[in-house]
């Protein structure tokens, strides 16, 4: 049954590893089998079309060096000029008709409103959730300002990395992508630290991922179990009255400190109770998702969870609904301190801005797949503006939620320093709105998380050992470490806005900042085309990336 998988013709050397299967999903003709057209009985309707006599004789010797080859030899494998062109090949149905098979073209390709989606779909994440919670750290002016910046400066970082591999002269590189760029110009150094910074982001995601599964499948099961035993949550002085309460998870914090990782004053059930000793947010709840979670990850194929990539939309769409009906109904509070602090208000320019940066170089981060995204656009001179209708998508989105959520908190009576890293920690649990919410995500992440897996075994291990899935033994024993990493953090700092900031300034680093601007500056050189102008602002580019990574350790 193995040799199902394997293709019937191909145009490759003897002994080379086959990787794909027969299917019209792929649109190289010469590693695939082509389709058995039997000439009688095709009726001659549009749309349907008869098969040419030219076609019928190039299949029937197709068909004839496929009896010929057999499973285990390729020496009779066809010659590349008897396997037919993509207009020549047709689906044979037992009615009698044939179809003609699409061919690598237009039909293949996403118009310029589909690309833009993706992009934007892609982006993303779990970052929006702390986009209020970074602009509070950084102030309300300095962090819309930081924003804007910081996504222009995304956006030519991902303009330069999307046009790289285009400067490369008299070498096809139709199916490069940035790591084969930064191998072209960098040598092993290039394609094995592009690798390792590509992990960080995907690690430091699956990490953050946990950590919100974790909170979101606390909450819910919380939720449940209030409504299940007509627990009512008390008001307290850390929260406000109404039916749309806002709380302070962590209070007594001064103005300018970090509090995220205090310790909650109320629990919410009561201490001592049974349910609360087996359905702690950190020291259990944690544990409990290794039992869905690493069988998911050990899978061979992701491709039945990349079926349920739509409920991020989904996620994103609910969310900024969410965001727009707590504006409304608690309004807005804001009064502007530019520099001192105040009882219930922060500064509008805070030290502590350089959190906000490293938020959003992950929050913009698309870098590591951006050609891949570009290919399928139908219109390729118009990739330019998609990508920056893209950024321009993605930074509205970003700053409607931050904007909404900061300026909506409810000061006084609660600070703003109150705003939590995840933003909908600061809604109670009984909230119905935020409980649909916290349902949709966890089970978005559920299906997402095993594809991030899926990413960083295929690249990890494809570089290795040169095969994705060298064995059940590799697969599971990387897949433990990955998971085990996710529960450490989530028990001892789950603190998704530093997780965030870090392995967004890590990978930034690198793939945003540094490669981007070295791979520029070498084509230019190369090119004859360098000047000093060019040389000053990108060489800020690199000191930028560096002084982002090195200001969180002082945050």
């Amino acid at each position: 049954m193995e040799n199902d998988h394997q293709p019937l013709l191909n145009a490759e050397h003897p002994g080379e590893n086959y990787s794909h299967g027969g299917s019209t999903d792929s649109l190289d003709i010469k590693p695939k089998r082509p389709f058995y057209v039997e000439p009688r009985n095709i009726v001659d309707h549009d749309p349907q079309e008869r098969v040419s006599a030219e076609a019928a004789i190039l299949n029937s010797r197709v068909h004839y060096y496929g009896r010929l080859t057999g499973s285990s030899d390729r020496l009779l494998s066809p010659p590349n000029h008897v396997i037919p062109t993509p207009e020549e090949i047709y689906v044979y149905s037992p009615l009698g008709t044939a179809f003609k098979v699409t061919g690598s073209g237009d039909a293949s390709k996403n118009p310029s409103i589909i690309t833009i989606f993706a992009i934007w779909n892609t982006m993303m994440g779990t970052s929006i959730l702390s986009i209020p919670w970074g602009i509070k750290q950084a102030g309300f002016t300095l962090g819309i300002i930081i924003l804007v910046v910081i996504g222009l400066l995304m956006l030519y970082c991902c303009y330069i990395v999307l046009k790289s591999r285009k400067a490369i002269p008299c070498v096809d590189t139709t199916d490069w992508e940035f790591p084969d760029v930064c191998k072209y110009y960098f040598g092993k150094f290039g394609q094995w630290s592009s690798l390792v910074f590509s992990m960080v982001s995907l690690i430091g995601a699956m990490v953050v991922y946990w950590v919100l599964m974790s909170n979101f499948l606390f909450n819910t099961g919380q939720f449940i179990y209030n409504y299940a035993h007509n627990v009512s949550m008390s008001d307290s002085e850390f929260g406000t009255n109404g039916s749309d309460r806002v709380i302070c998870p962590f209070p007594n914090t001064q103005p300018g400190d970090n509090h995220s990782m205090s310790v909650p004053l109320v629990s919410p059930v009561g201490n001592g109770t049974l349910f609360e000793q087996w359905w702690s947010k950190t020291n259990t709840v944690p544990l409990y998702l290794i039992i869905l979670l690493l069988p998911l990850l050990c899978f061979r194929s992701a491709s039945f969870f990349a079926r349920f990539t739509f409920l991020g939309t989904i996620s994103v769409i609910y969310l900024l609904t969410l965001v727009t009906v707590k504006a409304v109904r608690l309004g807005f509070h804001l009064d502007f301190h530019w520099i001192d602090s105040s009882q219930f208000y922060v500064p509008e320019f805070r030290l502590l801005f350089p959190q906000l940066t490293g938020v959003l170089t992950l929050a913009f981060f698309i870098h590591n797949c951006v050609i891949t995204i570009m290919k399928s656009n139908k219109n390729q001179q118009n990739n330019v503006r998609d990508l920056s209708v893209a950024y321009l998508l993605v930074g509205l989105t970003y700053l409607y939620v931050g904007v909404l959520i900061f300026a909506a908190f409810p000061s006084p009576p609660l600070s703003k320093d109150c705003i939590e890293p995840n933003f909908l920690d600061n809604f109670p649990t009984s909230d119905v709105m935020v409980f649909v919410a916290r349902t949709f995500l966890l089970f978005q992440m559920v299906t997402v998380y095993p594809l991030l897996g899926y990413l960083v075994r295929v690249q990890l291990m494809g570089q290795i050992f040169g095969n994705y899935y060298p064995s059940f033994f590799h697969v599971l024993t990387l897949n433990v470490l990955i998971v085990g990493s996710g529960v450490l953090v989530a028990k001892f700092y789950p603190n998704i806005g530093s997780i965030i900031r870090f392995s967004g300034a890590t990978c930034g680093l690198a793939l945003v900042f540094v490669f981007p601007a070295l791979v520029h500056m070498i084509s230019l050189r190369r090119r004859g085309l360098l000047r000093w102008p060019s040389v000053l602002f990108h060489s800020a580019l690199i000191l930028l990336g560096v002084a982002n990574l090195v200001a969180q350790f002082f945050m």
